[in-house]
């Protein structure tokens, strides 16, 4: 018997880990993904996809609109992505107190909590020059007069190498695995790997133990044998879907009706643009530079959208170019020229944008639905736009916004032209993720979220939720440095109340 059972190992279950580690707790941590270490990361998308990723890194939602990439491995996505540390927004956190009551200013403020993380982390403004992909994107913003930023990331020792979504093959990268994870396992702290929790077992206002299960070579759960965890508190961290499926798969207590509802993706589009000169985006930080000139426009009627790029790797790339046959083959031979920029929208703020559902199919796993509504499409539509006119002011050659229905626009007033007549649909308009955020929304109240604002379940006395999926809304940044600070801040709280002998 455990303490602390803590099911995932991502952001919020590894801070967690280290925070009840320190505290003397005996702490168990669960995770479904395997444990691969620095020799294991060969900068081989062949090798990376399959092992770290959700799915293959094929995941999708149900209509198969949108992809998501998410990471499944000691480390959760952490290990897996490519650094950006960016704090909360301050519009997010004054729309969740005006929206769910959440107070997270004077006393209660999440910033001694982001510079204990970004100490802990690394984090700091990246020194080096930004790659031709991401210099781009400067470039563009800078002709315009638009606002960029230089990107903190988590990082020591930074070899520039720019494969940071295959695993960080010199353990520069302060993901959860080489960190946080590493140091509850000195203080005392069990990790398993390869395991499925399936179910938590319940009864009246407790959680009185968990159901787990093996996973085979697929990562898929096996069914031959079956294992049973009892503990005082538990702490579930497996993450915007894989948390939710597993409380609806409990069948605990909802009252709120929210559980597994408004999850949010920051649907993404992609501008593909190619310029005389290398650009090389495989190589070098793969984010260095984001603009957010856009993520708040004055009328809340627009959505707002961050202006980012993504690395540039052979088989990434080539399942998200659009054209068959002769005009990929073209595409991909000028891959060394391509720039790529990418477009992230602010979803969770607007009634047209309340995001999607987490339901479950016949084995118990999770399938999100998301619909795009008419909302959304305009948003992306302007994005098109906003990325076409940066990478010609970058002085693209070209410019290819990511539309099956799309071509090879050879200046911004043939593509702005082109751009408001796309057909933007379903498997027509190329929409990504990486981030997944909410499905077990914090409140102050439960008629109107699943945890407060500490992460604690608001029915289940000794369950806590300490992952994006507590996020009310979507950020309107990349989410990680946010959950580092929610659960290091919500840990502290549960530590403190544990050493009292509260709420065992």
């Amino acid at each position: 018997m455990a303490d602390i059972v803590i099911i995932g190992s991502g952001a919020g279950g590894g801070i967690a880990a280290e925070q009840c580690a320190k505290a003397g707790f005996k702490v168990l941590l669960l995770e479904e993904g395997a444990w691969y270490q620095r020799e294991h990361f060969v900068m081989e998308e062949r090798w990376a996809y399959p092992q770290l990723y959700q799915e293959g890194a094929a995941r999708k939602t149900r209509d198969q609109a949108i992809s998501i990439l998410q990471g499944r491995t000691v480390g959760g996505s952490t290990t897996v992505n490519w650094t950006t540390s960016i704090r909360t927004p301050e519009p997010t956190l004054a729309y969740w107190q005006s929206e769910f009551g959440l107070n997270f200013s004077a006393e209660q403020s999440l910033t001694p909590y982001f510079e204990l993380a970004e100490q802990r982390l690394n984090i700091h403004a990246w020194p080096v020059p930004p790659n031709a992909n991401n210099a781009k994107l400067q470039q563009g913003c800078e002709a315009l007069g638009w606002e960029y930023t230089v990107i903190n990331r988590n990082v020591n020792g930074c070899a520039n190498l720019g494969y940071c979504g295959m695993g960080c093959p010199i353990n520069a990268k302060q993901s959860m695995l080489v960190s946080t994870i590493p140091e509850a396992m000195r203080l005392g702290a069990t990790l398993i790997s390869r395991v499925s929790v399936r179910r938590i077992l319940w009864r009246q206002d407790k959680v009185i133990g968990i159901e787990a299960v093996p996973v085979d070579q697929y990562f898929q759960p096996r069914t031959d044998i079956k294992l049973t965890v009892s503990a005082k508190h538990y702490i579930v961290a497996a993450g915007a879907i894989g948390s939710p499926a597993l409380l609806l798969r409990s069948k605990v207590p909802n009252p709120s009706g929210r559980l597994g509802k408004h999850t949010y993706l920051h649907p993404t589009v992609i501008s593909g643009a190619v310029f005389a000169e290398q650009i090389n985006g495989h190589s070098g930080a793969p984010q260095s530079i984001y603009s957010d000139q856009f993520v708040w426009p004055k009328d809340n009627n627009q959505p707002g959208y961050k202006l980012e790029v993504p690395p540039v790797h052979p088989v990434l790339m080539a399942t998200k170019l659009t054209g068959m046959a002769e005009q990929h083959a073209a595409l991909m031979q000028q891959f060394n020229q391509l720039q790529v920029t990418i477009a992230l929208l602010r979803d969770g703020f607007h009634p047209q944008s309340q995001g999607g559902t987490v339901h479950l199919d016949n084995a118990g796993q999770p399938v999100l639905d998301y619909p795009l509504t008419d909302y959304m499409w305009q948003g992306m539509r302007r994005a098109l736009l906003s990325m076409a006119e940066l990478q010609f002011a970058a002085g693209a050659l070209q410019v290819l916004p990511i539309n099956h229905q799309a071509k090879a626009y050879h200046n911004w007033s043939q593509a702005k032209a082109a751009i408001a007549q796309l057909p933007l649909a379903p498997l027509q308009q190329t929409v990504v993720s990486a981030h997944v955020m909410g499905g077990c929304n914090m409140s102050d109240s439960a008629n109107s979220g699943v945890v407060d604002a500490f992460g604690r379940h608001f029915q289940l006395q000794n369950l806590s939720i300490f992952d994006g999926s507590i996020l009310p809304t979507s950020l309107g940044a990349n989410p990680q440095l946010t959950l580092y600070a929610l659960s290091w801040r919500n840990s502290q709280r549960l530590v403190a109340e544990l050493g009292s002998g509260l709420k065992l």
